[in-house]
């Protein structure tokens, strides 16, 4: 049984993990296991999603994805793919900034939250310009440096293989494009940590069991992100994955960072 430290996050062995397996949370499961879980998680959170995403940020989610579409900087004609996109926050956003001559494809692997946000769109009248695309972001079903920009807002962490999703990210970039990373990462600012631990393990699960009737998977959700690689590493992540001109912004003391690299 692995060890756990004084706030229960997992003490990794010396020898490093198991290759057969991989987090679930704290958990460590086959990793073959992973993506069933995870599609479990979207499965029961979908209908709640917006709500949860409101409730859980204060609202504050908003402005992250407003910086992280500034930041990708997607001009009128570009192409776009949003991965593990199915609130469809970013896409719209792509979209609106794509243009008419412009194409932004939204991804997802869980169908009930690729339905979410294509609902989502059509019902904000954004169809023009939007494709819909269920897939893996490990294994992409389009060809090299097919996209401007590539984005993942919230879903690395729930990737099983995220040195693959990045590769791929990079592979279907074209040359001098731009992949992104929006994710959940670790406190920068002294003291912070401790109240986020808090945060997490008291207000999210309360609200997963009281709003969402689903405590387990906001419990998941909290877990996740504690197991989510630091700022420095997903650079160097990316770095080996390919891309070039990589940097990263903390957002809200580094609860939140937005990841840039450019495809060479």
């Amino acid at each position: 049984m692995a060890q756990h430290d004084e706030t229960g996050r997992p003490r990794r062995d010396a020898s490093g993990d198991d290759p057969d397996t991989i987090d679930f949370g704290y958990e460590r499961v086959a990793r073959g296991e992973k993506q069933r879980r995870v599609g479990a998680v979207f499965d029961s959170v979908a209908d709640n999603y917006d709500l949860m995403n409101d409730l859980m940020s204060m609202g504050i989610h908003r402005a992250w994805k407003h910086f992280t579409l500034e930041l990708a900087a997607v001009r009128p004609g570009e192409r776009v793919l949003d991965l593990a996109g199915g609130t469809g926050d970013l896409a719209a956003g792509f979209a609106r900034r794509a243009g008419p001559d412009g194409r932004v494809l939204l991804s997802d692997i869980n169908p009930a939250m690729l339905a979410h946000g294509r609902d989502r769109l059509i019902d904000a009248g954004i169809v023009d310009n939007v494709d819909y695309c269920l897939a893996n972001a490990e294994r992409l079903p389009f060809a090299d440096d097919t996209f401007d920009c590539v984005s993942i807002g919230f879903g690395l962490r729930n990737v099983t293989d995220k040195p693959a999703a990045l590769a791929e990210m990079r592979r279907v970039t074209r040359p001098g494009g731009r992949a992104i990373v929006l994710e959940f990462s670790k406190p920068a600012v002294p003291g912070l940590d401790k109240l986020y631990d808090i945060y997490s393990f008291s207000v999210l699960p309360w609200l997963g069991r009281n709003v969402a009737g689903d405590e387990a998977s906001y419990r998941y959700l909290a877990e996740s992100i504690r197991m989510h690689p630091d700022q420095d590493t997903l650079r160097e992540m990316m770095r080996t994955a390919g891309l070039v001109r990589c940097g990263y912004h903390n957002l809200t003391g580094g609860i939140v960072a937005v990841h840039r690299g450019y495809s060479p």
